[in-house]
This record gives C-alpha cells, structure tokens and sequence, in this order.
C-alpha cells in the first residue's frame, strides 16, 4: 500500500521509509523488557496482552488523517508485536524435545511469513477492492482473534495441564526468574564472544529480506520490468514463499548436522551473492525471479542463530537471548528502511506521477548497494563464531 500512503499522508520516500520504521524503533525498544518478562511472567499472558494492544494501534493506524497519529498507531503495533517471536521460542522450550528447537524456530519463522505473504499479492488485491483504511481494520479484528484463542489455548509449560514437561531442569526449577536477575543475565549474555557476533549479524538477512519484500522491492520492480503492483508484490510474495519454506528447512539440516556454523555461513555467503546478483546484473525477469526466489532461501539460515546464541549462553536466559537476538534482527529493517528512503530522494530526478515521487531503477540501485555491504559483513561476522555443534555450552 506504499503509493496510497504516500498520496493520503502527502509524504515523500524518505517519510515513508521512517513512517515504517516507527513499528521496528517500538519493537526494537521493546524486546530486552519482553524478553526479561517472558522469563519472569510467563508466555501466556503476555501474548494476549500483546495482542490486544497492537490491535489498538492497528484501528488507530487505519481510522486516522494524520501522519503523526498514525506513525504512533505504527509505533505501538510494534511495540505489542514484539511479544510475538521471544514467546514462540520460550514455548517451544518447554513443549518439546531440545533436538528439535531449531527446526521449531524455522516453523516459528514459517509462519510469521505466512503473514508477510498474506502482505503481499493479496494485500495488493485487497487494498484495490476495498481501500487500505478498511483492510487494515479488518486486519486490527484479526489480532483480536488471535489473542481471544492465546487466553483460550495457550499454557506456559505442559505441567500446567497435567503433561510432562521438556524444559530443562533449571528451567523447570525456576520458571519465574526474578527481573533483577533477569537484567544481570542480560549484562551477562553479551560477556560471551558468540552473543556479539550473532547479534550483529542478523541485521543483515532480516534487513534486507523486510526491507525489499516489505517497502521498497514492489515500486523497484515496477519501475526496472515496468510491471503493474499486483506482478510486483507477486514476485514479493514468491520470496516470502521461499524464505518461509527455508527457515525450518534450514533448521532441520543444522540440527541433524549437528552444527550450527557451516548453515549459518553458507546461508550469508550465498545471500550476499545472490542480492548482489539481483541488483547489478542485467537479469530479465524470469531469471531475476528465480535468482530472488534462491537468495531468499539462502536467508533461511537467519533462524539457525536462535539456537546457536541459545546453546552460546547460560540455559536460564531463554527469553533474555531470544530478545537479544531479535533486537540484531530488527536493526537491519530499522535502520536500512529509512536509509535506502534517504537515498531514493537524494537520487530523485523530480518526476511524478499522480502526486506521488517516482524514483528510477538507477536510484534504487544505488540506495540497494546498503544491503550488499551489511549482508557482507554479516558473513564475515557468522565466520567469526564459534560452533556448539548442538549442545548447551554454558
């Protein structure tokens, strides 16, 4: 919906690149308290408290006239959805066997992309049939939705219904930390050398993967295959696919490898590669398709870090590394977003189209060369860790 934002607000590029960041500044504020909280409070109550408020800000978002307001609808929706991931990981802890926590962070991931599908083509076709303001009420309905079934399905650990439990001992011992020793595991988290490497890293698969498939990639191939915003968001919605399918695939391989490094690299080596390919070779469309369609499965190896910052600290800190981690993720759509906005209208040549900036594929060339540095140095950050070959080493 960027170019009915873009003419409803009066807004440029780089407005538009912030007004979406506001939703990652919130998450990202947000995953440090989640995580401490999700260890001291418990899963369930914080997802349905979290979806009540984030469809709060998703009416505000859609009944509002005003750019600012609706940057705060924005804003609070990622703050409350922020919740969503570090709980996901906490359950799984508890639920099911250790063997098993990467594949279940794939399928974890999986299914937030079948959100982001949903964001793409059939948003699209969506917002042409009804308008954006009434889809993004229905969608505010459908977070309602979700948290009616968390208050109704959702439990912390299987004791509390009478079934056995698959969380470690101390995690069993102590499920409710105390946030004071919560906030000292935070500081502890990042003494080890593997909680640094992987926290700068992630930017780079999640940065690029959102910030494309998300803001900017629809508008970039309309512009570069001259398509109309229905094909564009459906070559989107084709690496969202991929990248959906990879993620658990991706942990399934590392678990049964038995190591979490050689996915982790190979996954950044090849992304690097393939979004550079993307960009600056004269692909057509058919085979820019499919070189996407691959990059974004190389992306998949983004979830293998989850269990291996996890297996990189003390047990206890679940939650504490889960948000860590989350946090290096959201820094990539956080701060390339905006970024590539900035230089989309540093690169404007003054045209427009219905009132709205129309940028060439040239510009949107150059603003992308930001997501081929960070997934670089993503790789030679992964090369620098230190596998756990699947076992808790602290």
């Amino acid at each position: 919906m960027t170019t009915e934002l873009m003419r409803d607000f009066g807004i440029a590029a780089s407005q538009l690149g912030q007004f979406s960041a506001f939703y990652f500044y919130a998450y990202l504020a947000m995953q440090i308290p989640t995580g401490i909280l999700v260890d001291t409070w418990g899963a369930r109550r914080l997802l349905v408290g979290g979806s009540l408020i984030a469809a709060f800000g998703t009416f505000l978002f859609g009944t509002t006239s005003s750019y600012a307001v609706a940057s705060l609808g924005r804003a609070i929706v990622g703050g409350a959805t922020a919740v969503g991931w570090v709980i996901t990981l906490k359950v799984a802890t508890h639920w099911f066997p250790k063997q098993r926590f990467a594949m279940l962070s794939g399928l974890g991931l999986m299914m937030g992309n079948i959100g982001a599908l949903f964001a793409q083509l059939p948003l699209r076709l969506l917002v042409e049939h009804y308008g954006w303001r009434p889809v993004a009420i229905g969608s505010g309905l459908c977070i309602l939705a979700i948290g009616a079934a968390a208050w109704a399905i959702v439990a912390n650990d299987p004791a509390d219904i009478g079934f056995a439990s698959f969380a470690p001992a101390e995690l069993q011992r102590s499920d409710h930390v105390r946030p004071s020793e919560s906030g000292i595991g935070f500081r502890r988290i990042f003494g080890y050398r593997n909680t640094w490497l992987i926290f700068l890293a992630q930017g780079g698969f999640v940065g690029a993967v959102l910030s494309f498939t998300g803001l900017w990639g629809p508008p970039y191939l309309r512009q570069r295959f001259n398509l109309p915003l229905t094909t564009a968001s459906a070559v989107c919605s084709v690496m969202i696919v991929c990248w959906a399918v990879a993620s658990p695939l991706a942990g399934y391989l590392s678990d049964k490898l038995r190591r979490r490094k050689p996915v982790y690299v190979g996954g950044a080596i090849a992304a690097t590669v393939g979004w550079a390919a993307m960009f600056y070779l004269p692909l057509p469309l058919p085979m820019f398709t499919v070189v996407a369609a691959l990059t974004s499965v190389a992306c998949g190896a983004v979830v293998v870090a989850f269990a291996f910052a996890k297996e990189s600290v003390p047990v206890r800190f679940l939650g504490t590394i889960s948000g860590a981690v989350n946090v290096g993720n959201m820094l990539g759509p956080t701060i390339l977003q905006p970024a590539i906005g900035r230089l989309l209208d540093a690169r404007w040549s003054g045209a427009l189209a219905s009132g709205v900036r129309v940028y060439t594929a040239d510009a949107f060339g150059a603003a992308f060369g930001l997501i081929v540095v960070w997934l670089a140095c993503t790789s030679i950050l992964a090369a620098l860790t230190k596998e756990t070959h699947c076992e808790q080493r602290v």
